[in-house]
């Protein structure tokens, strides 16, 4: 079977993209069991000093990351299926690149409210 792959957009004008990296588990509340998508799960911050440092607020918690470069870039691709009859089953089109990954590899610092 062959698969052919692509690319609509010119070297330069692939959309970037980046990967969020978390140590541990995410787990959503028992009232959003099965409908995740599209649920905004924080706010993920630089500061305008630094664009390689990035804070994700989740809930009461701050991460604090940094912007890392991957060794071998990735895509992301989508499927497409075509038309069976003309021999041509399936294609895949490039959506973006990605060459950069966020990590937050320390611990949540917990935000907490002074009481007034």
């Amino acid at each position: 079977m062959e698969i052919r792959v692509k690319c609509r957009c010119g070297e330069d004008e692939c959309s970037e993209w980046a990967i969020v990296e978390l140590q541990g588990v995410v787990e959503t509340q028992a009232s959003f069991e099965g409908s995740i998508q599209n649920l905004e799960i924080g706010r993920l911050c630089h500061t305008e000093s630094s664009q390689e440092t990035y804070t994700f607020t989740v809930g009461y918690h701050e991460l604090i990351g940094s912007k890392v470069t991957l060794k071998k870039p990735l895509l992301v691709l989508k499927k497409l299926q075509l038309d069976e009859d003309s021999g041509k089953g399936t294609e895949l089109e490039v959506v973006g690149i990605i060459r950069t990954k966020i990590l937050f590899k320390t611990r949540p610092k917990p935000l907490i409210s002074g009481t007034s």
